[in-house]
């Protein structure tokens, strides 16, 4: 049995609906906060201005670089465990 169900709705409707937060003021913030601070650097006519909003600071570099120590540290323990499984598994 195959059944469907059309609903024409719009996204805010469908939002109410389905018990969704409201977020289009928030929305709206955001965005106005980053159109002013684009146009701030373009006013400083500071192209590294502008990247800054783009680019992650010194310290999410930080973070991220001890993100992927972590992953690639996870990952050489898994390594080293399977092989050691497969080690075992051609001995018996």
């Amino acid at each position: 049995m195959k059944a469907t169900i059309k609903i024409d709705a719009s996204p805010r409707e469908m939002r109410a609906l389905l018990g969704l937060p409201d977020v289009e003021a928030l929305q709206q913030e955001l965005v106005e906060k980053l159109r002013e601070k684009a146009l701030a650097g373009i006013e400083a006519n500071s192209p590294a201005e502008l990247m800054k909003l783009l680019l992650p600071t010194a310290d999410q570099f930080k973070s991220l670089e001890t993100m992927q120590a972590s992953f690639w540290k996870s990952f050489a323990q898994g390594a080293t465990s399977a092989g050691e499984d497969e080690d075992d598994g051609k001995d018996k």
